[in-house]
């Protein structure tokens, strides 16, 4: 039986041991009641000798191997795992499995795990995290979003969409920029005749 080494390596998180698209675990998450019933979905993409079901307490920080269950529909249990609160049909072929869990209790709560051997590979589903609880949360119902009106348009917005390349725009600040260029001039000619007459001056002491 190769479930001792299956449980070795999730222990190990060793190289080898990974999630793959050659199965896939549905759903990813289940919140129920205590005392209802349960089903986890297990789908390999190619041939396979059987899946092993796994769990992961986060109480116990540990996992439990729960079971395992061949090609012909036999199934070996872990120690101490109850047979009729485990058990595991085939879905829709021989590729599809799904794991059944009745009597459900908080201590049964954590993340359930599907993996098989393929190729000499081990592989690994995504988890589905188990919550058991005795009261279920009520739902919460979403307030309807008030829808505001669409803003008016105004002829003064209309005209502010021109942007700045607009003739309303640069023409005046073209026209600013003239006039500050032209009374810098006088400014600029004074202030070279006083550089000049200062220069003499010094030439001549």
């Amino acid at each position: 039986m190769a479930w001792p080494w299956l449980h070795l390596c999730i222990c190990l998180q060793i190289p080898g041991f990974y999630t793959t698209l050659l199965l896939a675990q549905t759903p990813g998450h289940i919140l129920t009641q205590t005392s209802n019933k349960t089903e986890i979905l297990c789908d390999l993409k190619k041939e396979h000798t059987g899946v092993y079901w796994y769990r992961w307490s986060q109480e116990r920080q540990q996992f439990q191997f729960l079971l395992f269950s061949n090609t012909m529909g036999r199934a070996t249990y872990g120690p101490g795992v109850r047979q009729d609160k485990f058990s595991v049909h085939e879905a829709r072929s021989q590729s599809s499995y799904s794991l059944h869990i009745s009597h459900l209790q908080p201590s049964d709560s954590g993340i359930y795990y599907c993996s098989a051997f393929q190729s000499s590979q081990l592989l690994l589903g995504t988890g589905t995290q188990l919550s058991v609880v005795d009261v279920l949360p009520p739902k919460t119902t979403q307030t309807p979003v008030s829808k505001k009106p669409p803003p008016r348009t105004t002829k003064r917005k209309a005209a502010s969409r021109e942007g700045p390349c607009s003739p309303l725009v640069w023409i005046p600040l073209a026209a600013a920029v003239l006039l500050l260029l032209l009374s810098l001039v006088p400014t600029a000619y004074c202030l070279h005749r006083l550089r000049r007459r200062l220069r003499l001056r010094i030439h001549r002491q």
